[in-house]
């Protein structure tokens, strides 16, 4: 009788790739998680249950079938394990490192609600494709035959080049127009290497370049082509830009020099392990060295700051978060990552204002929960009395990001966007008012996670195609 490959997880503990000690990894910008071995990847793959209701498949955004690949991962079919992971998801690699899997399939998990901790799902994944890579069995996209409908694509993010692919692969003639002089959005200038080494980001870029997705970089809509000529060359557009705008801090010194905003401080970063030249890194406008740095905020890209500030070389990093752990925003995660570097964490503080120009502190008020706001969450209120100065030499803004105003910089008044500035559109086409026009990503969702933003993608390329009268299945081919 064969040996049965599945439902290990009450012999097989979980156990996670080995991830590096704080002391060393800090020291670079080097991702922090080893691989897994060919052995430890079955054997960790081999705990899954194998569920008839898969709540880890449902609760991932892209519906990827994972209780498959990972039962061909365990049985050493890792080529087929590859296929079906790459049938639902345009990025798999980049998802295994980067996606909050204690919040979505891990920590729906059915193992892990019956006390045997949740299969190691981003992991395995991880090391599905990285292999694929390994061993050559990702190629460049080749249609099975060339359709004549061109699209343009505005934004070269996770959106844009999920849609860039799925599109290319029926074979649609694809153009991607970004800003930056590097595909990859926020995956390339704004995650730092330590969770995403950049080399990840610009195989993909290739791929598709090499596929016969054509990009062009340090081009901005509404300043170097405007939006009426993408309309009048293109059959369908889509809208993936994403949202820059940071939101602001108030209050007194609010404006002082050294008080600078999340973004630029990560893009800088991130330029720095191209090799690029950076400015505003050399003046120490944007670099920590040895600086008291304080980072406002409780979202990942806080955490992102916080732990670039650590490597920069920086005397002290401090988070200012206005509510208490349990109720952050951010990968808990990531948080211990972060703690495990060096950076202390001031719950239930919020800026109140600043002193010095340069900055030389923060004026901090000390909050308490209140009763639960629209969302459930509890209101944070202040604590009177309690204020104190936090000193800094460098103080990030990291509050989130809103979208800018597209309508007036692309000069569309037709282009109708929500009350809070994000594009109007179907959620399941993205699709919006305006003829041919699509919309996917951030700048429908507000600031979200990257694979939801595939997630559009996908579907408003399946939507485009069946516009073409392709039909989506031509995707698949």
């Amino acid at each position: 009788m064969a040996k049965q490959p599945m439902l290990k997880f009450v012999t097989v503990e979980r156990d996670m790739p080995e991830k590096r000690d704080a002391t060393v990894r800090k020291q670079d910008f080097d991702e922090i998680y080893a691989e897994f071995a060919k052995a430890k990847a079955e054997e960790q793959a081999s705990r899954c249950s194998q569920c008839g209701v898969p709540y880890c498949q449902s609760h991932c955004p892209l519906h990827n079938n994972i209780p498959d690949w990972l039962r061909l991962t365990a049985t050493g079919r890792l080529q087929e394990a590859y296929e079906i992971s790459q049938a639902t998801n345009t990025f798999p690699e980049i998802c295994g490192r980067i996606c909050p899997q204690d919040r979505l399939c891990e920590g729906n998990c059915v193992i892990e609600q019956s006390g045997h901790e949740t299969v190691t799902i981003g992991a395995v994944e991880k090391y599905i494709t990285d292999t694929a890579w390994d061993e050559g069995w990702v190629k460049p996209v080749v249609p099975a035959r060339e359709r004549p409908e061109s699209v343009g694509i505005i934004g070269a993010g996770p959106g844009g080049l999920a849609a860039a692919d799925r599109l290319r692969r029926a074979g649609v003639q694809v153009t991607v127009y970004d800003r930056h002089d590097r595909a990859g959005g926020l995956m390339t200038y704004g995650i730092p290497g330590f969770k995403l080494e950049k080399d990840v980001v610009m195989r993909r870029n290739d791929q598709l370049e090499q596929g016969g997705v054509a990009f062009r970089l340090n081009c901005e809509v509404g300043k170097d082509i405007s939006f009426a000529e993408l309309r009048e060359a293109h059959d369908a557009i889509i809208i993936a830009t994403g949202v820059y705008k940071s939101r602001d801090l108030q209050g007194p010194g609010a404006g002082a020099e050294g008080i600078v905003k999340a973004i630029d401080y990560l893009t800088c970063s991130n330029r720095l392990s191209f090799g690029d030249t950076v400015a505003e890194y050399d003046s120490g406008e944007l670099n920590a060295g040895g600086k008291k740095v304080v980072v406002i905020g409780g979202g990942d890209t806080a955490m992102d700051c916080v732990r670039t500030a650590i490597r920069q070389g920086a005397e002290s990093v401090k988070c200012l978060y206005r509510r208490d752990r349990a109720n952050m925003p951010g990968s808990q995660r990531e948080t211990k990552n972060a703690e495990e570097e060096g950076v202390e964490f001031v719950w239930l503080s919020a800026p109140k204002g600043f002193s010095g120009d340069p900055v030389s502190g923060v004026m901090v008020q000390k909050m308490r929960l209140g009763q639960p706001d629209a969302s459930g969450r509890q209101s944070p209120e202040v604590i009177e009395g309690a204020d104190y100065v936090e000193e800094a030499d460098l103080v990030i803004k990291a509050l989130g990001f809103e979208p800018e105003d597209l309508p007036t910089l692309w000069e569309q008044p037709d282009l109708e966007v929500t009350r809070w500035g994000t594009i109007k559109a179907q959620f399941t086409t993205g699709a919006t008012d305006m003829d041919g026009v699509y919309a996917v990503g951030d700048i429908v969702r507000g600031a979200s996670l990257v694979v939801w933003a595939i997630r559009d993608g996908r579907d408003c390329a399946d939507a485009i195609l069946e516009r073409f009268g392709a039909g989506a299945a031509v995707a698949a081919e």
